[in-house]
């Protein structure tokens, strides 16, 4: 199941390249402006999605561990928790495939927790090399989001501290291909993000898992 959830959440991570990109995407761009003049920027880029994901499987760590805690004093949180995780990838599932947006409304939750995260990270330009833009990547992975809050709430329900980092490992990863293609000007690679067949296939898949999640968990009453 662990491989099966990471292989879902980096398709999820894939499918919502569209959405990244206008969440980070001008944070990737912003990059080209922060590093040395004349360096190599790949790095940076590199550097800086590292830091970025690694505050997403740190969430999810976070996560999973909170919920395990819970299972062992609350038997019936599994299954609670579960029933949530399959709610919020329904409504994942519905936003991937513009049916319905209401999942963007979550983003709104953290906003006063951003907004006093934010300044920190200025503290990091310019970058004096890759390695101050790993700590910048950290702090915007901490952006609102609905996608990040959704893919949480799976996390939360894996029961495990490993188990959710690695789902946030896998959604993390497969937003990386469209923010390295924004910041490298791949054209050709965002469009292939926005072709409405490929996020309509993600979702669908998306939904079917999410159903058998709210399955399983009801089944387990």
């Amino acid at each position: 199941m662990s491989e099966f959830s990471f292989l879902s959440a980096f398709l999820v991570g894939i499918a919502g390249g569209v959405h990244c990109i206008g969440m980070c995407g001008g944070v990737s761009i912003a990059l080209s402006g922060a590093i040395p003049k004349n360096a190599n920027g790949f790095p940076y880029a590199l550097a800086y999605n590292f830091g970025r994901i690694t505050s997403y499987i740190l969430a999810g760590a976070i996560t999973g561990a909170v919920a395990q805690i819970a299972k062992k004093y609350l038997p019936l949180s599994g299954p609670i928790l579960a029933i949530l995780s399959g709610i919020m990838l329904l409504s994942m599932a519905c936003y991937l495939g513009n049916w319905w947006r209401g999942i963007a409304r979550i983003e709104k939750l953290g906003g006063h927790l951003w907004k006093s995260i934010q300044p920190v990270a200025k503290r990091f330009l310019p970058f004096r090399s890759p390695l101050s833009a790993i700590p910048y990547g950290m702090i915007w992975g901490w952006l609102p989001c609905g996608l990040v809050y959704s893919t949480l709430t799976w996390a939360l329900a894996s029961g495990t501290a490993f188990s959710g980092a690695v789902i946030m490992a896998g959604f993390g990863l497969g937003t990386l291909p469209a923010l390295l293609a924004t910041w490298a000007g791949a054209n050709w690679v965002l469009k292939g993000f926005r072709q409405p067949m490929v996020r309509q296939l993600i979702a669908l898949s998306l939904l079917i898992y999410a159903l058998y999640i709210l399955w399983r968990a009801v089944s387990s009453f």
